[in-house]
Formats: structure tokens, C-alpha cells, sequence
């Protein structure tokens, strides 16, 4: 309770700041998406499909980036958050962009009772997210409960990257292991937008978070524990300007059903 209390401390201190910094001011940033909301979708894009009058829930869908492009492709969008400063860059977006979202300032695991009705028909969980929990059952379940018989679980999250390159050519490479891929200790790091800001904007209390990097196995198997069918999962390379970590896969997509 601890851990999960500083976290979202860390972002409601200047999330607002961050994104304004990042994506600019809320009409800039509509304005973009709404060329071509696909793009900013991107590679969750495909297994979403047709999503016209699809429910969606965008589980800590953040800046609402994502939330927004969906509804602009003419799904019903939620989202649910703990930050208040993330839900006011994604009305704002939203209002900017003339498209519809809900967004449900909360903790995942303590959602309404009234959207846990196995209702929703894609629940998306985009990068950087499982690390914010210390158990992946009960999160699961929450997501076997928002979904509707048949509704698809679509996760992309960031990969532990254990192995990094050294070397200035393709031909020169040097990769070592940089880390314990099994460690299940918390580890601490700045707040995912804090480079976003200013160096001094940010206490340093207010810029740490405390994270638990969790294995492919752990994952799969906490998804299918929840009675989800996992139908695939696809590995994505690293995108990189790096050539010599081009092979290096970076992070990958599940996707499941629930049966």
C-alpha cells in the first residue's frame, strides 16, 4: 500500500507539466491524432480491429493519447487512472479532438463495482504498466471481470532488457547481461515523465517510483490463471537508431480472450 500510494504521489505531482512539455498544448497534440489516430494506435492497432461501437477500457491509459485515437475511430472509450493530472491533459484532449471519453480516477484494483459487469470488449494495457503492480493475479482478475465473453485482453508491455550493446558498427559488437532477469525486488526509478521536465521541477521525492520488473513466464501464466486464453503473443525488435541492437528483441504484444 505503501509502494502504491508514493507511485501515484509521483504522478500527481506534474504529470499536467510533462505532457505539455511532451505532446505540447492539448489542441496541438489533437490535431495530430486526428490525421491519422491509427498511426498513434500503432502496432496494437491490428489486433484491435474494427473497432466502431466496440467498449473499450484503457487501463492506466495516462495522458489519454491512445484512449483519444480510439474514440476518433469510433469506439466508446474508459479510461482509468490514478492521476488526476493525467486525466486533465486527456479531457482536454479529448474536448480538442470533439470525441467522448470517461475517465475513472482510480486505483485498477479498487475500480466501481459498476464497470466490473463483463461488459467491456477490449481491455488495452499499453507499455509500461505491469511494473506498477507487486502481484499480477489480482490484476488480472479485474480485467477477466471487465471483460465480456468473447472481449480481448491486449497488452504491450516494455521488456526487461537485460542485454545491451556496445560498439560503433554493425560489424562491432559487444553484448553483455546487465541485469538479473529473475530478481523480484522493487527497484527504484524516476517517475516515466520526469524527462520531461525541467531537472529541478521535480522534488526528488516526488520523482521516484518504486517498480517490479516481472518475467514472460510470470505474465503469461498469471493471464491464463485468470481464465483468459492467451491466442498469441508476438516479440517486436528493438527500434533503436542503434544498428548493432537492431536483433535484440525490445518488447512484445499478448494477446488473450476471455472464454
Amino acid at each position: 500500500m505503501e509502494t502504491t500510494q508514493g507511485n501515484q504521489a509521483s504522478w500527481n505531482a506534474h504529470a499536467y507539466q510533462a505532457w505539455l512539455n511532451r505532446f505540447g498544448k492539448p489542441e496541438e497534440a489533437a490535431a495530430r491524432i486526428k490525421k491519422d489516430p491509427a498511426k498513434r494506435i500503432g502496432e496494437l492497432y491490428k489486433y484491435a480491429g474494427d473497432v466502431r461501437q466496440k467498449r473499450i477500457i484503457n487501463l492506466l491509459g495516462s495522458n489519454g493519447s491512445k484512449a483519444v485515437a480510439l474514440a476518433l475511430l469510433g469506439a466508446e472509450v474508459t479510461i482509468a487512472d490514478f492521476s488526476a493530472d493525467n486525466e486533465r491533459y486527456a479531457r482536454e484532449l479529448a474536448a480538442e479532438a470533439d470525441v467522448r471519453i470517461q475517465y475513472i480516477v482510480a486505483d485498477v484494483l479498487k475500480l466501481p463495482a459498476c464497470e466490473l459487469t463483463q461488459s467491456y470488449d477490449i481491455v488495452l494495457m499499453e507499455q509500461g504498466i505491469l511494473h506498477y503492480f507487486q502481484d499480477l493475479r489480482p490484476l488480472f482478475d479485474v480485467v477477466s471481470r471487465l471483460l465480456a465473453e468473447g472481449g480481448r485482453l491486449i497488452l504491450h508491455p516494455v521488456s526487461t532488457k537485460l542485454i545491451s550493446s556496445r560498439g560503433t558498427t554493425a560489424n562491432i559488437r559487444k553484448h553483455k547481461v546487465t541485469g538479473d532477469y529473475f530478481d523480484t525486488s522493487l527497484i527504484e526509478k524516476e517517475v516515466a515523465y520526469s524527462k520531461y521536465l525541467d531537472r529541478n521541477a521535480l522534488p526528488d521525492a516526488a520523482r521516484k517510483v518504486r517498480l517490479r520488473n516481472w518475467t514472460l513466464g510470470e505474465i503469461v501464466t498469471s493471464i491464463a490463471g485468470a481464465g483468459l486464453y492467451v491466442k498469441s503473443l508476438e516479440e517486436l525488435p528493438n527500434q533503436s537508431c542503434a544498428a548493432f541492437d537492431k536483433g535484440i528483441p525490445k518488447s512484445y504484444i499478448i494477446m488473450a480472450v476471455k472464454l
